[in-house]
């Protein structure tokens, strides 16, 4: 995953997948929007996130059956360095 937090904009965007280029985009949470790419999601973008990502990154998740914790990771990350990219690799759970 890729995220990066504009604080300008006060956004931010975690690109789930590399896509040429969206398609459509679906507004799950009134702070939260999916962009598509086939169908699928690509990015996510957070709006206001001084507000709280916990809410609108578990709507993304619930809606396209996203890894929540992963989308979290990103987010807080991209806060931690704001208005530059971080880079984030997520592995699967091991099985219990």
């Amino acid at each position: 995953m890729r995220a990066d937090y504009d604080s300008t904009a006060n956004a931010i965007s975690i690109a789930i997948i590399d896509a040429p280029h969206a398609e459509g985009s679906d507004e799950v949470h009134p702070r939260a929007i999916v962009a598509l790419a086939g169908g699928r999601p690509v990015e996510v973008q957070v709006l206001y996130p001084d507000l709280g990502i916990t809410e609108p990154l578990t709507a993304v998740a619930d809606r396209y059956d996203l890894d929540r914790e992963a989308l979290q990771a990103a987010a807080q990350s991209a806060l931690a360095a704001p208005d530059r990219v971080v880079v984030l690799e997520v592995a699967a759970r091991a099985p219990a």
